[in-house]
This record gives C-alpha cells, sequence and structure tokens, in this order.
C-alpha cells in the first residue's frame, strides 16, 4: 500500500503516477479513445499492465471532463495452478464494477498445438473471442487493453522479421465485424515505468507464464534485441515509436498505400533548384541542421562545364 512506502518511495509513485495519467490523457484525446457515457470494459489478465491500467483509468475518471463507466473483467481460462482468488480479492477493494469469466480455453490449445510449440497464438485468439462477445452482453462501447508503447514497437519488429508485414498494434482499433472498438489507453507509456509503478503499488501480479511456453517465444528475442538497442543508444525505442506516428506512404515500397503506377512526370514544371529531403539517401540528410528542403547555390550550378558529349 502507498501508506507504507518511505518517503523517497511516496515522492517516486507520486511522480510516476502523474507522468502516467498525463501520457494516458494525451493518449486517449489524440486518438479521442473515451467519449462521454461510454462503458469501458477493462481487461484484466493480472499482470502489472492490466493492473496499471486499470488504477491509472479510475485516478483520470475522477477528474475527466465527461462521464464514462468502467468495468473490470477478468477471463480465468483454467491453466493449472491459477490463482482463483486473487483478483476478485483485489477487485472488491478498488469499487469497480467487475466480472470473473470461466472458459476452458487451456485444455483447447493444449489439444490443438503440439508440445513444445508456442501455445499464444490460439490462447490469445480464443481469449479474445471470448472478451469481444462478453463485450455485446453488458453493452460495453469500448474495450481497453493493457499494452504499452513497448509492446507496439515490439509488435512491429515481429511482423517485419517473421511475418513480412510493416504492421504494429493500433492506439485504436474497430473490429473485423465492426461490433467492438479496441482501445490501448498505455500506448504512449513505457513498460519501465509500469512496472516500477506497479512494484510500488504491490499490485498482487500472476505470473503470466503459468502455461510453461514463454521462454521460446520470439516477442522475448525481440525485446531483448530493442533493450539492447536502447542500453546502446538511449531514446532509441522513443525514436522509433515516433517514426511509426510519421509515416510516409510515398516513400515506402507499398503499392497498396500509395499510387506509384500513375506517378508522371509534368512537363510544364520549372525546376526550382530545389531537392527535398526525401529525395536523398537517409546518411545524406541525418547530418543536416535545417530540415525542409535544400536549396542548390544557383551560381556554381551555373558555372558547371559541359566538357564531353558523346551522340551515337
Amino acid at each position: 500500500m502507498v501508506e507504507e512506502l518511505s518517503q523517497t518511495q511516496k515522492l517516486r509513485h507520486n511522480k510516476l503516477q502523474r507522468r502516467l495519467r498525463r501520457e494516458m490523457g494525451s493518449a486517449i484525446e489524440d486518438y479521442n479513445m473515451i467519449e462521454d457515457g461510454d462503458v469501458v470494459m477493462v481487461c484484466l489478465s493480472g499482470g502489472k499492465d492490466s493492473y496499471t491500467m486499470l488504477d491509472i483509468l479510475q485516478n483520470l475518471q475522477q477528474r475527466a471532463p465527461i462521464s464514462f463507466k468502467l468495468v473490470a473483467v477478468n477471463l480465468d481460462q483454467k491453466q493449472p495452478g491459477f490463482p482463483e482468488e486473487i483478483l476478485p480479492n483485489y477487485l472488491k477493494s478498488t469499487g469497480v464494477t467487475y466480472h470473473i469469466l470461466e472458459k476452458d480455453t487451456y485444455s483447447i490449445v493444449k489439444d490443438k498445438i503440439p508440445e513444445g510449440k508456442t501455445t499464444c497464438s490460439l490462447c490469445s485468439r480464443l481469449r479474445r473471442g471470448t472478451l469481444y462477445g462478453f463485450a455485446q452482453k453488458i453493452g460495453a462501447t469500448k474495450i481497453a487493453l493493457g499494452h504499452h508503447r513497448d509492446d507496439i514497437v515490439e509488435t512491429m519488429f515481429l511482423n517485419m522479421f517473421f511475418a513480412g508485414k510493416m504492421k504494429a498494434m493500433p492506439p485504436k482499433l474497430l473490429s473485423d465485424d465492426g461490433a467492438n472498438v479496441v482501445i490501448r489507453p498505455m500506448a504512449y507509456s513505457r513498460e519501465q515505468d509500469i512496472a516500477e509503478y506497479a512494484e510500488l503499488k504491490q499490485f498482487p501480479i500472476i505470473p503470466c507464464n503459468l502455461c510453461g511456453s514463454q521462454e521460446n517465444l520470439k516477442r522475448k528475442q525481440v525485446k531483448e534485441m530493442l533493450v539492447d538497442w536502447d542500453k546502446q543508444f538511449p531514446g532509441r525505442i522513443e525514436t522509433i515509436f515516433t517514426a511509426m506516428q510519421n509515416t510516409a506512404p510515398s516513400q515506402m515500397v507499398d503499392r497498396e498505400q500509395f499510387d506509384f503506377v500513375s506517378l508522371k512526370q509534368d512537363p510544364n514544371a520549372k525546376f526550382e533548384g530545389q531537392v527535398a529531403e526525401a529525395d536523398l539517401p537517409a546518411f545524406d540528410f541525418l547530418d543536416i541542421e535545417n530540415s525542409g528542403n535544400i536549396n542548390l547555390d544557383r551560381k556554381r550550378e551555373q558555372g558547371i562545364d559541359v566538357v564531353q558529349v558523346f551522340q551515337p
């Protein structure tokens, strides 16, 4: 409990809470995640991320200029050793409306996935399908998931390396059938801050390795790669996330996202002696102080001497 923390820990707790609240508020506003009258179904797994999401959402709920309802939901997937009493006991202490669902997806996964193979993909699909259906039953207008900024960046690299797609987790998503809107209120928050906040709050964390399939995950490999990058170049993950918010389809190679086929030279265009940064290789413009266009020296251009001409 916060009351049991030292003065230094309390100061750190308050600083982290303000930061997480500010980041969540910005993400909600930027993507219009929560609107007046919304019923937000907050999905809880028992991990640090979902605990923190619920805590900060409740904090924001008290300060927000709009009115919205929070409903916490946990799905007990009948994994062996899952401590069924932990989440109900915690949720009672928060005063939030909550539901504990039970569905034995664990047996389905173990039956369908060969021993030693990663079970997370099928497990996640079954869990998500159950939660989506329950959201309809309780009239939820938004489904909140606890993914953070690091999850989003990791997912992009996972898709790049192993699926050949430039794709991540959007902060806001409409389900394929159009029936549910998924939001990720912690899209702007760092995992490091969430982990520290969860420790200070002493959330009753339920381990995520009950199924025993976590050690060989490709996500773990990508996470280690990004952590190593961030140690060598502090701020690298922030820069990557910022890049994901500043995509330029015309500078990629996806023919579905940009009409390259129709691009043609304008015969009436007059050359103005300007070269846009986008036209230059990365190593040419990374050190340029002023962004925008680079003006060529007109005098030097006019002084070019043509010394050889060959016409067959």
